[in-house]
This record gives structure tokens, sequence and C-alpha cells, in this order.
């Protein structure tokens, strides 16, 4: 009873040292305890924090393994077996071994669940998919199964097309052509929501990219969104005033879009912000200029703010640029 005593004293001096970080010091009064009773899992935890704070991982993990073994022969309390355990997930996380850090994370979860230890997988499992999804790209293959996948749709095989640019996708993420192709598959499927999203990455990844806003046009409109479609060909055409598919998007949306001008105009004005803008003097004055002077829209667009309510008013129908 009397080493029991001593060695939770030990014990409680190693906690003093390794609260000032003289892990020295710590080290000597944990292995004194282990000593005097080799029976308590908590003295080897004790050591293992030690080894981890010092960067010694390996040593850690063989500490923590040792006390697990103990713990597991004197039925010690499973949370304490749940904090080695996680402790060794740590340390195979700082050393880069994300899978062992994941396997003992998880084994740590079995013998006690606590927030922090699910915090810690979900963190490594993100860190894993990450790498794998790294260590996937290839530029090279990516441009194979593109290649791939434009054979297979000039065959009119649109499923198979998707799948060999979902893969190139995979192998070069950062392609924007590629989102461009793989939109042309959904909308052959009619899976206009997926085809749009692929159009909205696309020209994020290049605003330049005029086939990007020309395909979304094209959905947009499949998608009996034409104001929203007009600002994509609006977009096209500014970067190529001449591309003729973005012309003729335009004008077929144009069309369609004011069949009915009461129609548009009624649900417009049911937008608040489409009665703020109009509601705005200086936003009047400028649509004035811009109806006896078309050209003076390409002024007022180098405007941010000014810019933005246009592009509002297109896309409600109000206005149209020619």
């Amino acid at each position: 009873m009397a080493e029991k005593e001593q060695a939770l004293r030990e014990k409680e001096l190693g906690n003093e040292a390794y609260k000032k970080k003289n892990f020295d010091v710590a080290i000597q009064h944990y292995n004194k305890a282990i000593e005097l009773d080799p029976t308590d899992i908590t003295f080897h935890n004790n050591l293992a924090a030690v080894y981890f704070e010092r960067k010694e991982y390996e040593q850690c993990i063989k500490q923590c393994e040792k006390g697990i073994e103990i713990g597991r022969e004197n039925r010690a309390d499973f949370k304490l077996i749940a904090k080695a355990l996680t402790r060794i997930g740590n340390a195979h996380k700082k050393l880069g071994n994300l899978v062992a850090a994941k396997t003992h994370y998880e084994k740590a979860l079995s013998e006690h669940r606590t927030p922090d230890t699910k915090t810690l997988l979900s963190e490594v499992e993100k860190m894993i998919k990450e790498e794998e999804r790294r260590k996937y790209i290839n530029p090279e293959l990516a441009e194979k199964e593109k290649e791939l996948g434009n054979d297979f749709f000039r065959k009119g095989d649109y499923s198979t097309a998707l799948k060999h640019y979902s893969e190139a996708i995979k192998r070069n993420p950062d392609d924007p052509k590629l989102y461009s192709n793989r939109a042309a598959c959904y909308t052959k499927l009619a899976a206009f929501d997926l085809g749009l999203k692929d159009c909205e990455m696309c020209v994020k990844l290049d605003e330049k990219f005029i086939k990007g806003w020309v395909r979304m046009g094209k959905i947009l409109q499949g998608m009996q969104q034409q104001s929203k479609a007009l600002s994509a060909y609006q977009k096209a055409l500014e970067l190529d005033p001449q591309n003729a598919e973005a012309l003729e998007g335009y004008r077929a949306c144009t069309i369609q879009t004011h069949s009915n001008p009461e129609e548009v105009w009624k649900k417009a004005m049911s937008d608040p912000e489409v009665q703020k803008i109009l509601k705005d003097p200086a936003m009047r004055l400028i649509l004035e200029q811009m109806q006896s002077d078309p050209k003076a829209v390409q002024d007022h667009l180098k405007n941010p703010e000014i810019a933005s309510k246009i592009q509002k008013l297109l896309e409600s129908g109000i206005i149209q640029i020619h």
C-alpha cells in the first residue's frame, strides 16, 4: 500500500515538472512511479505524453502500447485505454501515417466515445481523402480520358463519354475544358442542373473561357431561365463580340424573354431589388442615357456598383443591350 501511495506522489511530482516543461525531470518521476506500481496505466500514459511533447513519437507509441497491455491485464477504465489509443493516433498523425492514425482513433472510439476523438477522426479522414486526391492527379492520363470521352461523345454514347470525362476531371481537376465537355454530356442527357454546376466550375477556373459561358447560356435556356441565359451570353460577347453561338443564343433569348413584355414587366416589378433600382434617380438618368446612346453602357459597366444594377435589370428582362 505504501508503495502505491509513493507511486502517486511520484506521479504528482512528474505532473508538476511536465507543466513546467521540465521533461527530463518528469520522465524520472514517471519512471519511478512505474517502478513502484507497474500495474497503473496512468503512469504509462503520462510518460507517453512527455515523449509526445518531445516529438519522440515512436517512443510515445511504444509507451502507449505498453500502457494498454498493462491496462488490459489490470482491467483499467475504458476511458484510460481510449486515451492511450487516441495518443497513438496523434503520434501516427505527426509521423504522417494517416491510415494508422485513423485506425487508432476508431479503436479509441470503440472503447470510449468523446467529441474530441470524433473530431480528430473526421480531420484525419479528410486528410486521407485529400492525399488520395492529390496522388491521383495526372494531367497526361486526364488527356487520354478526355480523348476517349470525345470519341464516345461523337458516337452519341453520352453515358460512356460522361464516365471518361468524370475520370479526366479526377485526374486533372483544374482544367476548365474538362468541365465544359462534361457539361455538354449532361446537356445531352437532359441533366441540366449537373451541367450548370460544371459550367459554373468551368468559368470559375477560367472566367475568360468563352465556351463555358456559351454552354452555360444553352443550359439555362434549356431550363427556361431566359434572363440568366442572356447574362451568360452577354459575358461571352464581352469576351468575343463576334462569337456566332453567343450571338445566336442571345438573340433567341431576347425574343423569348420579350415575347410577352407585360408578363416580363409584372414579374420583374415583383422583385424588391428591381423596384429599388428603378426608383434610384441616378440609375434612371443612366438608363435614359443608355437609350439615346447605347455605347454609353460600356462606360457605366466600369463602375462595379452600377454594373451590378444593370446586370440585375438585364436578368429581369426589363432592359436589353444590343
